[in-house]
């Protein structure tokens, strides 16, 4: 039987320690099995894009460098030989794919063998849950300094996909957040410290009855920025009543003016009316006049 200290979500050590499942932590460390999931690992993070040249790809070396005999040096046909200085390179590394499998069993052999290597170190930490309202890495860094892992290199191990958490930690350098069913023989031989969910170990939440984990305190609501709309909005609707005011003056002295408009020409017109009737006035004595009979000529041969 193997045991684990177990700790509170904000980092108290409980009393007892928790007791890890014997399916899983029996004991078996195979290192045959670790050295060969390590090496598979390292080979398939590996890209295979390194490329030289060979003599047939360097470019130039067309020609001879000079002539078969006479010269008393070495015979050469070309400048692009292997041992010329600028030649082509020979059994160079050429672009490859590492990709390495192993079988399934001798992974699973060696995820349980890291597991259990850690255990016997007393390198791995239960914490009974993390609960993370929103990623807070001040706050993860802070517990695993309370758990011992502040100065270590430490894989946090959650039950199931934890988003805050992983946010939380993908800030720090020497930390590692993953599922505890993603985790790999590497990941937990590069760690020096495993911190682990205990969920993820038994399969159930446990009920935390005291020690909630510290809420981050709430940030002040900011003040919500007034733009120039807004503020001429808020004018207008407090200068409400004075515009309606100013409103209902132009509108009389619009009216007003409507009134006299309509009034000036009503009054030449009968301006004008009183001049032709004046004029008719003047004229109608003149040509009322009875025209004097032209006298009778008495002279004799007149009419």
């Amino acid at each position: 039987m193997t045991d684990a200290l177990r700790y509170s979500p904000a980092g108290a050590q409980r009393d007892g320690a928790l007791t890890l499942p014997e399916t899983t932590f029996d004991g078996t460390v195979n290192e045959a099995a670790l050295y060969r999931a390590v090496t598979a690992f390292r080979n398939n993070q590996r890209q295979g894009t390194h490329k030289v040249k060979s003599r047939a790809e360097v470019s130039g070396g067309n020609q001879k460098p000079w002539r078969q005999k006479g010269t008393g040096r070495a015979r050469q046909g070309t400048t692009r030989a292997p041992h010329w200085r600028g030649g082509g390179i020979v059994f160079g590394p050429t672009p490859r794919d590492y990709t390495t499998a192993i079988p399934k069993k001798l992974k699973a052999l060696a995820r349980k063998s890291a597991l259990n290597a850690r255990a016997r170190e007393q390198n791995l930490i239960v914490v009974e849950r993390l609960v993370f309202d929103a990623p807070a890495t001040g706050r993860l860094a802070a517990l695993l300094e309370k758990l011992g892992a502040g100065d270590q290199k430490a894989l946090v191990l959650t039950h199931g996909l934890n988003t805050n958490v992983y946010l939380s930690g993908r800030n720090l350098p020497r930390v590692e957040v993953m599922p505890y069913s993603d985790v790999s023989a590497y990941d937990l031989l590069w760690s020096d410290k495993v911190v682990v969910e205990e969920a993820a170990l038994t399969g159930v939440e446990p009920e935390i009855a005291d020690e909630p984990a510290e809420a981050e305190p709430k940030a002040k609501p900011k003040a919500k920025k007034v733009t120039r709309t807004a503020k001429a909005t808020t004018a207008g609707k407090a200068k409400a009543p004075k515009g309606g005011k100013a409103k209902a003056a132009k509108s009389a002295r619009t009216a007003k003016a409507a009134a006299k408009s309509a009034a000036k020409p009503k009054k030449k017109a009968a301006k004008r009316g009183a001049a032709k009737a004046a004029k008719k006035a003047a004229k109608k004595p003149a040509a009322s006049r009875a025209k004097k009979p032209a006298r009778r000529d008495t002279r004799k041969g007149g009419k």
